[in-house]
């Protein structure tokens, strides 16, 4: 299921709510603001982010476990500071590495269903637990990570007394409204980005929104919106789409052969799973 599903347009819309998401977990967030600087290198990390997800999902294993490693190295090394009780933690902690995790899968796989493409209950399913794969490349125990729809709901249940906006929170906020740009492309951010960052907005659940402060709008016209987006970018010929960077479905197919093709409509039938010596190890 993954190796279809990310190659859908609409991930870049998911990745963006995730992004909102994640923001409202205070000390997961802090971890992030205080460790790199995101406005001005904010470009440059969606890639890295958009790449890592990339690798593990269509890379040799080989290639998914190297980048693995490299982001448990990176995490080993940096911690972040509590300013109200000065305690100090590592960004490694499993709690916010699970909470991480749980955002990015449950972003990628509500906005491709509620944007048209088509998974059954069963395939949702078969989705999410293929992520305790990518949950241990980062340095998660798999048997802790959700395996279904109803354990990922069950999960951020669980989690939500930890959630709050806090001025974190309200700084992602800000900068996923009005990223930096260079002036001649302020036009462009105002007519493309503004409508991206506002869909993935939307898209959050109403408990999100009422954590920022901003009333959820009707989920009829979200549902619409991404379905009207997601039908509209679906209509761009795939292999025109996907040579925007990094290119992984294209070397995939290119090393795997081109019955390996993603597409939608290859979900309705019975999928063979790509578990071979060398495959990406989500797919």
């Amino acid at each position: 299921m993954t190796w279809h599903v990310h190659a859908d347009p609409m991930m870049w819309i998911a990745g963006v709510r995730a992004l909102y998401l994640q923001a409202l977990h205070p000390r997961a967030v802090r971890g992030v603001l205080q460790n790199s600087d995101f406005r001005r290198d904010a470009w440059g990390r969606l890639l890295r982010t958009a790449s890592f997800v990339g690798t593990t999902t269509y890379g040799t294993t080989e290639a998914a476990e190297r980048a693995g490693a490299r982001v448990r190295a990176i995490h080993r090394r940096l911690g972040a500071t509590d300013p109200a009780t000065g305690e100090r933690y590592g960004v490694d902690e499993p709690a916010l590495l699970l909470w991480v995790h749980c955002a990015e899968i449950d972003s990628y796989l509500h906005v491709a269903r509620r944007s048209g493409f088509p998974l059954t209950d069963a395939q949702a399913d078969r989705y999410v637990a293929e992520h305790r794969t990518s949950a241990r490349l980062v340095g998660l125990d798999p048997d802790d990570v959700p395996g279904d729809r109803r354990e990922l709901a069950d999960y951020f249940t669980a989690v939500r007394p930890d959630l709050a906006a806090g001025p974190e929170a309200r700084e992602v906020d800000d900068f996923l409204r009005r990223p930096p740009v260079h002036p001649l492309l302020v036009p462009a951010r105002a007519l493309v980005w503004r409508r991206a960052a506002n869909l993935a907005y939307a898209a959050l659940p109403v408990w999100a929104h009422a954590l920022y402060g901003r009333a959820a709008p009707a989920p009829r016209a979200v549902t619409r919106r991404l379905r009207t987006t997601g039908t509209a970018l679906r209509a761009v010929p795939a292999t025109l789409r996907w040579q925007l960077p990094p290119k992984h479905v294209l070397s995939a197919v290119a090393r795997l052969g081109p019955e390996t093709r993603p597409a939608p409509y290859k979900v309705g039938r019975r999928v063979a799973i790509l578990d071979g010596p060398g495959e990406g190890t989500a797919s």
